[in-house]
């Protein structure tokens, strides 16, 4: 394996600060969203914009960096790396938002609670994710770790193609049962509070039980979405920054695809596709083509398989149960 380009011991300082300005971000997100309200779809639109606008400004100014230390061909490759790991992310993260919306469903959330609901849920993840991604930094460059990887991938991508439509069961979440075991909960929403104190004692409200069940729903997602991003870039930098700006796109891109999540119902099937192509890449195609497979050509499939299901769900739509 080639050593890092982005080594943590010397680029530490590129870390902390990336990490200051996504606390700055999230701060002015917090106070923009400061009152509980309905995200209706041209906001949703406009902060998705927003969101994938900073991405692709944030991966032009990555490329300039890398082509400053680099050469151009690196500085190139450092780029369309960024691009496929957002990618993967972002696609993959389509498919959990499906489960979110069952869990608000299946709770009955008001829909002005779900975004301080979804806030904390995306807090929760961005520090769940740093902690996978510096895991797997540790041990990705270990050829059998690799392959196992690859191996993993390509199971779940076959799983997900196979499995029906998604259920929730709350009550088979450990996490939720201990929460009910620790603390009284209440039996209505107060608000936006996730506690809430009845004759001095606390108690915690539905609204975070929803807020762990999301969670540890997106802890099982990472463990095979950080894999996947792995699998395009060996690049610890590049798959921590793609990750993160994926995930802070997440609220914005809930809200734009309520209501449409029956829209997309081929779309689980060209992600499914997309983890086997990853992990047929780390398994096998990687060490074909001599330690690392082009990456435009990865970008390329990755790109055309979400884009193929995406046209083919609005081209045969999904039949509805009545008709």
């Amino acid at each position: 394996m080639s050593p890092s380009l982005f080594p943590f011991a010397e680029y530490w300082w590129f870390y902390l600060g990336f990490t200051a300005l996504i606390v700055v971000l999230l701060a002015i997100d917090l106070t923009v969203h400061r009152e509980a309200h309905r995200i209706a779809f041209r906001e949703a639109a406009v902060s998705s914009a927003l969101w994938i606008a900073l991405a692709m400004g944030f991966n032009y100014g990555l490329y300039w960096f890398a082509a400053g230390r680099f050469d151009a061909a690196t500085a190139r490759q450092v780029g369309l790396e960024f691009l496929a790991g957002y990618l993967v992310e972002k696609s993959l993260s389509v498919d959990n938002l499906f489960v979110f919306a069952l869990i608000f469903r299946y709770f009955a959330v008001p829909s002005k609670y779900q975004h301080r609901v979804l806030f904390y849920g995306v807090l929760g993840a961005l520090v769940f994710r740093a902690l996978f991604i510096a895991a797997g930094a540790a041990i990705i460059r270990i050829h059998w770790v690799v392959l196992a990887f690859g191996l993993f991938l390509i199971f779940t991508g076959i799983r997900m193609g196979l499995e029906k439509e998604k259920t929730i069961r709350p009550e088979r979440n450990p996490v939720i049962r201990l929460a009910h075991r620790l603390f009284p909960v209440t039996r209505e929403m107060h608000g936006h509070h996730f506690t809430v104190r009845v004759e001095k004692r606390m108690h915690v409200t539905p609204l975070l039980i929803v807020l762990l069940l999301l969670e540890t729903t997106d802890i099982l997602f990472a463990v095979d979405s950080v894999p996947a991003v792995f699998g395009v870039t060996k690049e610890p930098l590049i798959v921590y920054t793609s990750n993160v700006f994926a995930i802070l796109g997440l609220r914005a891109l809930y809200f734009l695809l309520a209501g449409a999540m029956d829209t997309f119902h081929i779309l689980k099937y060209g992600l499914a596709f997309v983890l086997v192509f990853v992990g047929l890449k780390m398994a096998w195609l990687d060490d074909l083509a001599g330690g690392r497979f082009p990456i435009g050509i990865s970008l390329g499939v990755i790109a055309a398989a979400i884009g193929l299901s995406i046209v083919l769900s609005l081209a045969f739509p999904k039949k509805s149960a009545h008709s």
